[in-house]
């Protein structure tokens, strides 16, 4: 029987909107449902303060730098333009010292060696140590996680110089241990640590060293920005599929996946069904398993998928005048990259002691971001935009209390923390908006807050992701397929899990 569409794409985030955009640039008829009044999920932008562009989600494009997304879908031709941010990362402390992470490998290493006589030298160690591994970690994630997929990239790709014995020992220890080997320097393993720290496990826990092995690979793909807003890709993308023939629907939020036979065969929206040949859920996994699925295609093992107690949360700042660092000679250049701002590893674990202990950091380590130091168009002449990520904060408080009941305060304490480092910032503040673990949920469909949906620890990546029979982007019914965050390789602005997921797709459509 004629079908409406080849492909029906569930959720308009950025992984459901690339898994489209192949289907539809291979010339098959394509749409997507979202029930948003606009595209992009947790890459999104909006005008929340007049003349002030504010990110409501996910700002630093860096994952996506490591993929061959944005050239195989040409979406510069689309309107997508990156602007380099170089320093990657500025890390200032309260003493005054300041750590830049450049692009370039030896411009940084010149800069560490002059500021810690000797880490400069220890950092390219880690760094060319590393970097093979780091390649391979990639390849892996640009693949699909079955054991045949992970067994050849292991076996085929680059690994490190180190002998065997000692590299596993470096992976399966925690992060901390690893720059422990390396580095002498506190404030130069807290500001990896604390990037290390963006995929959620603290780094006192083991199996994380690859976190932070990671780190080598920043200095290829570097650091970006979408001209406009981190929405601007995800607007690129919508362009793309509309100018290849699909569909696109906001305010269409879909009530039911239709099953005919064993076979995901369409959707039902707002009460009218629309058919397709197959079917990609690019939403929450709970979502799709819990609400979307009729009731007796609900896999048994979804009952064991660890959401977590939320993660962190974002203060966005429309300013009347740019950022001034009290401890940067050079304001202009430290608000260029991503400020890591946390003084010491005792902070980072103290903070993630809170979250265990059930409430917000009461000393928040904090990434802080002035994209409008490279962007224009993001706030008026004169004015800037800065955004405060926070972590340690749960979804579910130990006092009991609602986050409406606190998150004024909570945010009184990021900004006075920001404030430590640029004294005077509250008094430029012209918009505000928090969002908190509870807030991310209501608005952005992150269940219990947390920006990766699922935990990103061992029982839960690669082939587990998000559950063992479910990996390889296949859902639990034939021609439905899945993609997002929920799936390998995971959270973040990456983008592989719709590139691996259209390539399924691709192959039952023949």
């Amino acid at each position: 029987m004629p079908t409406d569409y080849d492909l029906i794409t569930i959720g308009a985030g950025h992984n459901g909107l690339i898994t489209s955009a192949y289907v539809a640039q291979a010339g098959y008829r394509v749409a997507v449902f979202e029930k948003r009044d606009m595209v992009g999920g947790a890459v999104s932008t909006k005008e929340l303060f007049p003349g002030y562009q504010i990110d409501l989600g996910g700002s630093a494009h860096i994952l996506i730098r490591q993929t061959p997304i944005v050239e195989e879908l040409e979406l510069e031709e689309y309107g997508l333009t990156y602007l380099e941010l170089d320093p990657m990362f500025v890390a200032p402390f309260p003493d005054g010292d300041v750590i830049y992470f450049y692009r370039d490998l030896d411009r940084t290493v010149d800069h560490l060696e002059r500021l810690f006589p000797g880490e400069g030298e220890a950092y390219h160690k880690f760094v060319t140590d590393w970097i093979g591994f780091a390649r391979t970690m990639r390849d892996i994630f640009l693949s699909p996680p079955s054991p045949l997929e992970l067994g050849k990239h292991l076996i085929r790709g680059a690994s490190s110089p180190l002998p065997w014995q000692e590299e596993l020992r470096h992976i399966l220890r925690p992060y901390q241990e690893v720059l422990g080997a390396y580095f002498e320097e506190e404030k130069l393993k807290t500001a990896i640590a604390w990037m290390a720290a963006q995929s959620g496990p603290p780094p006192t826990d083991p199996l994380t060293g690859p976190f932070a092995l990671w780190h080598p690979l920043y200095h290829e793909g570097g650091v970006a920005r979408p001209e406009g807003g981190s929405g601007m890709l995800t607007q690129a993308l919508r362009t793309h599929i509309e100018a290849h023939g699909g569909d696109i629907y906001t305010d269409a939020p879909v009530e039911q996946i239709l099953v005919d036979r064993g076979q995901a065969s369409g959707i039902r929206v707002n009460g009218r069904s629309y058919t397709s040949r197959s079917v990609c859920s690019a939403t929450h996994a709970r979502e799709t398993f819990d609400h979307l699925l009729p009731a007796q295609y609900r896999p048994e093992a979804a009952d064991g998928l660890r959401i977590g107690n939320g993660f962190g949360g974002m203060l966005r700042l429309a300013l009347d005048e740019p950022v001034s660092y009290d401890v940067a000679s050079d304001d202009e250049k430290a608000r260029t990259g991503l400020q890591l701002l946390c003084r010491d590893m005792t902070q980072l674990r103290g903070a993630y002691g809170d979250h265990l202990a059930g409430r917000p950091a009461h000393d928040p380590p904090i990434i802080a971001m002035t994209f409008s130091a490279v962007d224009e168009t993001l706030a008026p002449p004169g004015g800037e935009v800065l955004w405060l990520w926070g972590q340690y904060f749960p979804y579910e408080l130990s006092s009991g209390q609602a986050w409406g009941d606190i998150a004024e305060g909570v945010a009184d304490t990021l900004l006075a923390q920001f404030e430590r480092y640029a004294p005077g910032t509250r008094d430029s503040i012209v918009g505000q908006l928090f969002q908190h673990p509870e807030w991310l949920e209501k608005h952005l469909g992150l269940y219990r807050g947390n920006v990766m949906h699922l935990e990103m620890s061992i029982d839960q990546m690669f082939a587990a992701r998000p559950l063992f029979g479910a990996s390889n982007y296949q859902g639990p019914v034939d021609k439905l397929f899945l993609t997002g965050a929920s799936t390998h390789p995971g959270g973040g602005i990456m983008g592989a899990s719709g590139r691996n997921a259209s390539r399924a797709v691709l192959r039952a459509l023949g």
